[in-house]
């Protein structure tokens, strides 16, 4: 069985970042939430695209990145990873999570 992959969105500076990983989870710091092995595709295809490279110089010596739980628009596990990409927010069709109190694991009760 293939290792998961997750699709994260968030929102970082007024641009909509989409990226790949291995490894997502709530941190133990709270209202965060860790990024680790991102996934980017191959450097040996043809095209290469400006926004996925620019992800890949920002995170190339990243090991764990942590981003703000209200920062994150959405995360889905998926079968393979896509094109990473930054994108403006031009503020429509985007909702940030609104928080107010800490995630708690499946099957767990936080009350």
């Amino acid at each position: 069985m293939a290792e998961p992959i997750y699709k994260v969105i968030f929102l970082n500076q007024n641009q909509v970042y989409e990226v790949y990983a291995k490894h997502v989870y709530q941190s133990d710091m709270y209202g965060f939430i860790e990024i680790e092995e991102f996934v980017f595709g191959e450097r040996s295809q043809m095209i290469v695209d400006p926004s996925e490279e620019r992800l890949k110089n920002e995170f190339a010596s990243v090991a764990r990145s942590y981003i703000p739980i209200h920062s994150l628009v959405r995360i889905d596990e998926v079968e393979k990873e896509g094109v990473s990409k930054i994108s403006d927010f031009k503020g429509e069709n985007v909702t940030q999570l609104n928080i107010s109190k800490p995630l708690t694991p499946r099957g767990k009760s936080g009350d």
